[in-house]
């Protein structure tokens, strides 16, 4: 017999907020945010990070939150803005956008990670906040669902790289894919791999 566990995730008040981020390490697409307002009138079963989950889950608990939170919002930061200002900081902005997108001001945010945007809103980090706090799951789900579906899109449009098999990751697929086609307007031209292979076709 197979024994599951349950996980159970901190929920707290109305106006808690968790926001949470994916796709700052790929090599390619926007960074993505989300920021959620749980309902504990309206709980939703099986939160937790959503690494931890499969695709198939993630969108059927994805569809739940944006029917049942008390707000959401998905945000981005793009590819220019994170050769821009650097991934970490275009990672606070998508945050920032997410969190003013709620449309209601929250009482209390929460983080995952282990810093917070500077901003008005009293808040704070939590590490590994998204197998911790309910709110922040949801976010982490949001956030995954929202740029997986971002990265598909992206794939019909440059079908040679592989997007809709590693979301934008460094995998040897798409480190392959760089070296034979070189890089679209969808790279990530600061991050290492792809600016190796943008100097290679200078000196070539």
């Amino acid at each position: 017999m197979t024994v599951r566990s349950t996980v159970i995730l901190h929920v707290g008040p109305l106006g808690l907020c968790g926001v949470d981020e994916a796709g700052r390490g790929p090599l390619a697409g926007p960074v993505t945010a989300a920021a959620v307002m749980l309902d504990p009138e309206r709980p939703i079963n099986g939160l937790r990070d959503s690494k931890k989950l499969s695709a198939a889950a993630r969108e059927r608990l994805a569809d739940e939150i944006r029917q049942h939170a008390a707000a959401w919002c998905v945000a981005e930061a793009s590819v220019a803005e994170i050769d821009q200002l650097n991934i970490l900081q275009a990672t606070m902005l998508a945050m920032q956008r997410a969190v003013a997108g709620l449309g209601r001001p929250p009482d209390e945010v929460m983080v995952d990670g282990n810093r917070c945007p500077n901003w008005a809103w009293r808040s704070q980090a939590v590490v590994k906040g998204d197998d911790k706090v309910a709110a922040i799951a949801a976010a982490s789900i949001l956030a995954k669902t929202a740029r997986d579906q971002y990265m598909c899109r992206l794939h019909d449009d440059y079908p040679a790289y592989g997007f809709a098999k590693h979301m934008g990751y460094g995998t040897a697929a798409h480190l392959a894919a760089l070296k034979a086609h070189g890089a679209c307007p969808q790279h990530r031209r600061s991050f290492a791999p792809v600016k190796l292979v943008l100097d290679q076709a200078v000196l070539f």
